[in-house]
Formats: structure tokens, C-alpha cells, sequence
């Protein structure tokens, strides 16, 4: 693990996972695999509830970075874990991080609000339950202490994530970056020349659902019996 991402999710993260990629920083892990990845699961949990480095590094054998959920929440244990990884923090507004979050992720998966597509993926497809158990406890009941709907009970513990990982983390280790970068900021970071073509801007709310939908419907079909 050579960069961890400690931008929570709706910051960038897409963006900047497509740009650590093509620096040659890959595979570089994203919340939305998680779907892709559901083998890894029994590592998810064993390090988050074990806490200890030998887990984490188990879990991220083979992967050159990570961004997104659930990465973000662990920050602490993974710059411990990964002592010589560089650490980038994506920020923006965060009104409009909690607009963000709530059109897309907290309506995708809170209760009051799934859509069938979800519900259907969670009863059918092996490991979906448990994914989706394990994201709820991870993000919306340990993170946001169960309180994200409240508006500015979350934009608090959005600020003082932001705040602490700048506090904790030291300047030379991390890079904070913000909406509308460049690739210099990122290239110099690493040590890498920029390169020529234009920095990734994958804003993707507009398409969130739609993409959820789709990504969960692809994986129902593959477990879904065939009528014929």
C-alpha cells in the first residue's frame, strides 16, 4: 500500500482513484468495488474488529492504494499499518458533501428509503446481506453514530474528520486537495511528473443510481435461476 485515501465518500474519490491508477498507482481499491469484491468481506470484518496491521495488510495484499468508503473510516488504522504510505485527503464544501451523500449513498442503502433493485440484491445474490450490514455498521451507525440524517450532526463529523487527519497525520505525509485540481498538486505529491492529458473530473452524482442499479442487476442475473 503505497497512498491511502482519507477523503470520505462524495469528495473526489472517484476522480482521484482514476488518477492514482493511470500515476501507476494500481489497483487502487473503491468503495464502489465492494459489489465486485464480496470475497473479501471476512477480511473487512477481521480488521476492522481486530484492528491489528497483519489484518489490514491481508486485506490489502495486492493493492497499491485505496479512497472511498470504508477505507475512510479506518484512516488511523491504516497509516499505522501502511507507516511509509502518503496520505491524500479530498474535501469540498461540506453542504454540499452532505447533499451529495444524502442524494446518493444514504438514500441508496438507508431503510426508509431502498429501492427494490437493492432489496432484490440482497436477498438473491451471496454476501449482499452481509455487505450491506457490514457498510451500515462501518458508516452510518460508527461513524455518523446512527445520526446522518440529522444535517448538521453529520456536516460536524465530516469537519472534524477533515480536521483531525490534518491535525494527526504529518504536513510531509499528506496532501489536501479540493474540488477543480489539477494533476501538479497530485504529480508533485508523489514525485511524478504531471502527466499531459487532463486531470480525471468523474463527477458521477447525476449517475449514481442508475450505476448502482445496474452494477446490482448484472449481479442478480448471474445468480438468478434461468426460467427455461
Amino acid at each position: 500500500m503505497r497512498v491511502i485515501g482519507a477523503g470520505l465518500g462524495r469528495t473526489g474519490t472517484l476522480s482521484l482513484q482514476a488518477a492514482l491508477e493511470h500515476l501507476g498507482f494500481a489497483p487502487c481499491f473503491h468503495g464502489r468495488h465492494l459489489h465486485e469484491t464480496l470475497h473479501l468481506l471476512p477480511l473487512w470484518r477481521a480488521a476492522a474488529e481486530q484492528g491489528s496491521a497483519e489484518a489490514w495488510r491481508r486485506l490489502f495484499a495486492g493493492y497499491d492504494a485505496t479512497v472511498d468508503w470504508p477505507s475512510a473510516a479506518f484512516w488511523r488504522e491504516l497509516t499505522a499499518a501502511f507507516p511509509d504510505a502518503k496520505v491524500i485527503l479530498t474535501v469540498r464544501d461540506p453542504h454540499r458533501w452532505y447533499d451529495s451523500m444524502a442524494d446518493t449513498i444514504f438514500r441508496a442503502y438507508d431503510h426508509s428509503s431502498r429501492n427494490q433493485v437493492v432489496d432484490e440484491a440482497a436477498r438473491v445474490v451471496p454476501g449482499m446481506a452481509e455487505l450491506g450490514a457490514f457498510m451500515r455498521e462501518v458508516v452510518w451507525d460508527r461513524f455518523f453514530a446512527g445520526r446522518f440524517a440529522d444535517r448538521e450532526h453529520a456536516i460536524g463529523v465530516y469537519t472534524e474528520h477533515n480536521a483531525a487527519v490534518q491535525r494527526e497525520i504529518p504536513p510531509a505525509r499528506l496532501l489536501v486537495m479540493r474540488p477543480g485540481t489539477s494533476w501538479e498538486p497530485l504529480s508533485s505529491f508523489l514525485g511524478l511528473p504531471a502527466p499531459r492529458e487532463p486531470y480525471p473530473h468523474l463527477n458521477e452524482s447525476g449517475r449514481f443510481q442508475d450505476r448502482l442499479e445496474e452494477q446490482l442487476r448484472a449481479k442478480i442475473s448471474q445468480v438468478r435461476p434461468d426460467p427455461s
